[in-house]
């Protein structure tokens, strides 16, 4: 069975990006399907798989980083308003037997994502 993961780094301070809530939405056309949401740990991940089983299906998924807040934290507080609040990372499933890890490497002022294994 496939699954998706994530995780945060903060690539400013060469640290995991701790206490960021993610939320999980499939996507259908312009429709978002509210699936869930978590908070990552010390080590900027999560405690679980986001979706396994029969609730990770072949389609598009989006996971929206709530990195404001974290930056305000551990960064100068941002300009108002910050730069990067709100990061949506949108993906596509084409296997859901596999294990999609999409995780997030931010800064105050840019991001990247890849699939990882």
């Amino acid at each position: 069975m496939g699954y998706l993961t994530t995780h945060v780094l903060d690539t400013a301070r060469g640290r995991p990006g701790e206490g960021i809530r993610i939320e999980i939405f499939r996507l259908e056309g312009e429709r978002r399907e509210y699936l869930g949401e978590v908070v990552t740990n010390d080590d900027g991940r999560c405690d679980a798989p986001l979706l396994e089983g029969s609730a990770f299906t072949v389609g598009e998924y989006e996971l929206l980083f709530h990195a404001g807040d974290y930056l305000d934290r551990h960064q100068a507080p941002g300009m108002s308003p910050r730069f990067l609040n709100r990061i949506p990372l949108r993906f596509g499933v084409a296997d859901a037997g596999e294990h999609y890890h999409v995780p997030l490497l931010l800064s105050p002022f840019g991001y990247s994502s890849y699939r990882g294994s």
